[in-house]
């Protein structure tokens, strides 16, 4: 069989508006992973960054691998991609956000994460040497402004915050690269087979860092439980919702389940750690809702 270029993607599988399997899933990514940043932060409380980093990706990949459909063979010519996918999307940007939600609120970087969806549709334009049309690019503008929004009161408060809205920033733009390597694995196995492998092959990358951070880690059970969630739902459920999103939409309108992201992550950090949103942040929310809504329409 013809071996897949490693950097590429395709174009969703459905072009409509988005229907109820589209938003059903897109609220399950959004809502999982607008929780991860506070378990995140309570699971920094006791543990090393990379040893979240590591036991999440671990648990994910457990908890996919116990299903069967997640065993299917795939072919040896998609393996690069499948490695490269377990870097992009799992081991180094999950590391970034451990590392930079250090300096970080949770809700910021909920907030901040929202970007995925301009990378994602820039890497799109590049692979498939077409841009966004009509609505999705008024949507991504909007959306764009909202982020920017968002991330504004923070910027001025000191050389640690700027530091981890970087940190961030980058893994970002791994994320959106790594939702469009995802969309012709996803049209070609479904989201379990690749994801899990993927998983499996982040685990591997990430095993000395873990490991390396366990004497510097203490225990508190609450800890525990928010890196056990981070496992099972944030690496496993959400990914296998996500792939299957964008699999039948397309990177470009795919990625705007980030946008829905920052509103959980900021009922999260408010109701569970006090953390306080400015008002010039929830102007840019509201942005972010609208050009997600654009985005998801009819593609043209």
């Amino acid at each position: 069989m013809a071996r897949r270029r490693v950097l590429s993607t395709a174009a969703g599988t459905r072009h409509e508006a988005f229907g109820p399997t589209e938003w059903g899933l897109l609220a399950a990514t959004s809502l999982i992973w607008g929780s991860s940043f506070l378990f995140i932060a309570e699971g920094l409380e006791a543990f090393e960054p990379m040893v979240v980093t590591w036991v999440r990706v671990l648990l994910g990949a457990l908890a996919l691998g116990v299903l069967p459909r997640s065993r299917t063979k795939i072919d040896r010519g998609d393996w690069p991609q499948v490695i490269l996918l377990g870097l992009v999307w799992m081991a180094f940007p999950m590391a970034m956000f451990s590392i930079a939600q250090q300096w970080v609120e949770s809700a910021l970087a909920g907030m901040i994460n929202g970007a995925v969806p301009l990378f994602a549709a820039g890497v799109a334009a590049l692979l498939l040497r077409r841009l966004p049309r009509g609505l999705q690019v008024i949507g991504l503008l909007v959306g764009f402004a909202g982020v920017v929004l968002i991330a504004a009161p923070s910027l001025g408060e000191g050389g640690s915050t700027v530091t981890g809205i970087l940190l961030i920033l980058v893994a970002v733009a791994s994320y959106g690269l790594s939702v469009n390597l995802t969309v012709p694995l996803q049209q070609k196995y479904g989201a379990l087979p690749p994801i899990s492998r993927a998983q499996l092959a982040a685990v591997i990358m990430l095993t000395p860092f873990g490991i390396a951070g366990i004497p510097a880690s203490t225990w508190q059970w609450s800890s525990a439980f928010a890196v056990l969630s981070l496992g099972v739902l944030s690496t496993g459920l959400a990914f296998v919702a996500m792939a299957n999103l964008v699999g039948r939409a397309g990177a470009t309108r795919g990625a705007v389940a980030i946008y829905f992201v920052p509103i959980f992550a900021i009922l999260a950090g408010v109701i569970f750690r006090d953390e306080s949103v400015e008002a010039l942040s929830l102007v840019g929310i509201a942005l972010v809702l609208g050009g997600a809504y654009l985005s998801s329409r009819r593609e043209t």
